[in-house]
């Protein structure tokens, strides 16, 4: 799916710069350009950067699943 439409930029090309190590969306928007021309794909180009670059702020410890016990 193209995010920005100004510079071309797609969700893969985001995906990619944050899988790469872009570490915040700021620095994204100096590799990819995306939401500094007209800036309507800012929340969208957010958003998608967040869901891709989530993972990478907690090593290991996030990647694993919360298991809960109930108390009888």
């Amino acid at each position: 799916m193209i995010v920005c439409l100004c510079h071309g930029v797609s969700e893969r090309d985001i995906a990619r710069e944050a899988a790469a190590g872009c570490t915040n969306f700021d620095a994204l928007q100096d590799e990819l350009r995306v939401g500094t021309a007209c800036g309507a794909c800012t929340d969208c180009a957010r958003e998608t950067f967040d869901a891709h670059a989530a993972p990478r702020g907690c090593p290991g410890a996030c990647a694993r699943p919360v298991v809960m016990f109930a108390m009888a």
